[in-house]
């Protein structure tokens, strides 16, 4: 096999681990290719973590280290990473021995079969039941919900091809969502049960709120793909029940009024009138928004001019 390799490694205080990861991924290549480049994205890291990079960057030429200066979080760390790639398969995994580096040849294998980007499953996970329990039911929502079929929506070991990558800017926690947003893009994506290995080293960066947070961004994710190049579906909506609403409400008082009954004290009536302003409001940034999308698409045209000779 002749293939060109990007591998991507967010590191975050995993200072016991980089030296035997490293060992391990050279190992794992040498009947892959002798083309690549081993991208560690050192995510703030407080620890040995940077040392331990650099002495391996002063030995291999093929190992780059990209420094962040603060901790902004895995997604941020992956985009830096994505943006720096320059061959045509990319792998990104995790910094903490958990996924084997000996998957890599089977992740490219499937590349080869025509997919985009293969995800690992983690089948048979190695972690306490305080993750594998929460991630289960996560995945289960995920799964149902986007109509991506694939049982491990955030397994850090991945494989892409590199046009594939490019086509991503993610960050806060959309990590967990790559393959969803590559199959939202029309990318055809897939999964391979991958080996996962117990924690040798240092802490989980895994927290309480990662499954509140997780949610919330798939909601963020199905907004805009259902919205954002049409923003008018959205607001309008809303615009127009809301003003069909004020306007019902003040149609009634105005019936009292003709009858005679006083209704400029009623709270009902100041009710009408503010669900007819807001829904006027929500038509409004429909349209500012839809006015806003069309500049943009008329920016990306274009536009060849044809010279004919007669």
């Amino acid at each position: 096999m002749h293939k060109n390799i990007s591998i991507i490694v967010p590191i975050y205080n995993e200072e016991s681990s980089i030296n035997q990861l490293y060992d391990e991924i050279i190992d794992s290549l040498k009947d892959i290719t002798e083309i690549y480049e081993i991208i560690f994205v050192d995510d703030g890291s407080t620890d040995k973590s940077i040392s331990n990079i650099n002495n391996l960057v002063s030995k291999d030429n093929n190992v780059i280290l990209v420094q962040l200066n603060r901790n902004y979080g895995k997604s941020d760390a992956l985009q830096e990473g994505f943006n720096i790639v320059k061959y045509d398969y990319v792998i990104t995994m995790d910094g903490d021995l958990q996924d084997d580096p000996k998957e890599i040849k089977n992740l490219i294998n499937i590349l080869d079969d025509g997919w985009d980007c293969v995800s690992g499953w983690k089948k048979h996970r190695k972690d306490p039941l305080s993750k594998t329990i929460p991630s289960y039911f996560f995945n289960r929502f995920i799964s149902i919900f986007s109509g991506l079929r694939i049982h491990d929506f955030n397994c850090g070991i991945k494989a892409y091809k590199k046009n594939v990558i490019k086509s991503l800017n993610i960050y806060g926690g959309l990590h967990r969502y790559i393959p969803l947003l590559l199959f939202n893009n029309g990318f055809k994506v897939t999964e391979l049960v991958v080996n996962h290995r117990p924690r040798e080293y240092g802490v989980t960066k895994y927290g309480k709120s990662r499954f509140l947070h997780g949610i919330f961004d798939f909601f963020t994710i199905n907004f805009l793909k259902k919205y954002f190049n049409r923003p008018m579906y959205f607001f309008g909506t809303f615009g127009i029940l809301l003003s069909a609403l004020g306007l019902g409400i003040n149609i009634y008082l105005t019936t009292l009024w003709f009858q005679g009954t006083y209704i400029g004290n009623r709270p009902l009536f100041f009710l009408g009138i503010l669900l007819i302003l807001v829904g006027i409001q929500s038509l409004s940034i429909g349209l500012i928004g839809e006015l806003i999308v069309n500049s943009a698409r008329k920016k990306e045209i274009k536009i060849k001019k044809i010279n004919s000779e007669k």
